[in-house]
């Protein structure tokens, strides 16, 4: 009867280590994963999490069983002060191990090539791609198929691969959705590449987590995925923001500020992101390069701009044509 007791005792007390461990899982937004490369990380982790507890819980199981069978009062136990060898729990001791680290190292061979942030993800649908500059302390995302950009907030479509081009215009920081799963560094002076997916519709947790200063606590942003059509009108109604993002737009940005409010604009300098990520890359010429990529910009908007009035002034029956030498000559509809 009291062996029964100690038996079901035993049992309740390890049921109970299982309850915890378990139920603490449950908050943890990286084994609720939304995404292809989310669920086989998740899946990783729990397979090394049950390969540990092979170890974990008969040592739980056998310090509390021998505390109660060993104590000084059981008198019927085996007392063997001499004991010093025996075959049997020496190859316990050595084969599990082993067997354990070798599905581990499998595991982790097979997995890191998989998933290797830099492989796109096989699909049938075109990629929504995003350039991502992180700063102190916000994040830029940067759609170039659309020529649009917004601050601290993230709109792709739900089943549809996203490929990641990401670098840094100030210290190191480190993305990561942990419901899409891949973590990545950012780094000035250098390009990364990300690939993840949304299998789900909803809004994900996107965060920084790699210390880089003051404003580290509140550099997060909100990953909306949503339906293909809904992430067309939302560009659509990008594209009607009177806000701009040129050069001056972005020098004002990117100076240390937190919690910059969500801000969506029409229009993006061209080449950006290379001009971000070239001006820290002097030792290879990257500075001549970047002044470069800043004239070709200013270019770009001036041309833009003549293109516009140019428009403007055909609409009104007339253009404005300069000679070689230098005149200018009003043209009108009734010229042509």
């Amino acid at each position: 009867m009291m062996k029964k007791n100690r038996y079901k005792s035993l049992m309740g007390v390890v049921l109970l280590l299982a309850t915890v461990l378990l139920s603490s899982c449950s908050n943890m937004v990286v084994l609720d994963s939304k995404g292809p490369i989310g669920s086989e990380e998740a899946f990783l982790i729990k397979i090394a999490f049950i390969l540990m507890l092979i170890v974990v819980l008969p040592v739980f199981v056998m310090v509390i069983w021998f505390s109660v069978r060993y104590r000084a009062s059981n008198k019927k136990a085996t007392y063997k002060p001499n004991w010093a060898h025996s075959h049997k729990i020496e190859l316990v001791v050595w084969l599990v191990p082993i067997a354990i680290v070798a599905a581990l190292s499998y595991l982790t061979w097979v997995k890191t090539h998989e998933l290797d942030p830099y492989k796109p993800i096989a699909s049938d649908v075109k990629p929504v791609r995003v350039e991502v500059i992180s700063t102190d302390w916000n994040w830029l995302f940067i759609y170039p198929d659309y020529n649009i950009a917004v601050v601290n907030h993230l709109v792709f479509s739900a089943n549809t691969p996203v490929n990641f081009r990401l670098t840094s215009a100030s210290v190191m920081t480190s993305f990561f959705i942990p419901q899409l799963g891949s973590q990545i560094y950012v780094m000035a002076g250098m390009r990364t590449k990300l690939h993840l997916q949304a299998d789900h519709e909803g809004t994900y947790l996107g965060q920084n987590i790699e210390y880089s200063g003051t404003g580290y606590a509140t550099m997060h942003f909100d990953a909306v995925a949503t339906s293909k059509e809904e992430f067309e009108d939302w560009v659509e109604k990008a594209k009607q923001s009177p806000d701009v993002l040129n050069m001056a737009t972005y020098e004002k940005f990117a100076q240390p500020n937190t919690d910059y409010p969500v801000t969506t604009y029409s229009s993006v300098a061209p080449k950006l992101f290379d001009h971000v990520m070239m001006q820290f890359m002097g030792w290879m010429g990257g500075t001549d390069h970047a002044m470069k990529m800043t004239d070709d910009m200013d270019d770009t908007h001036h041309m833009n701009g003549m293109q516009d009035s140019t428009q403007m002034q055909e609409e009104h029956g007339q253009m404005i044509m300069q000679s070689d030498s230098g005149h200018v000559h009003t043209k009108t509809m009734e010229d042509k």
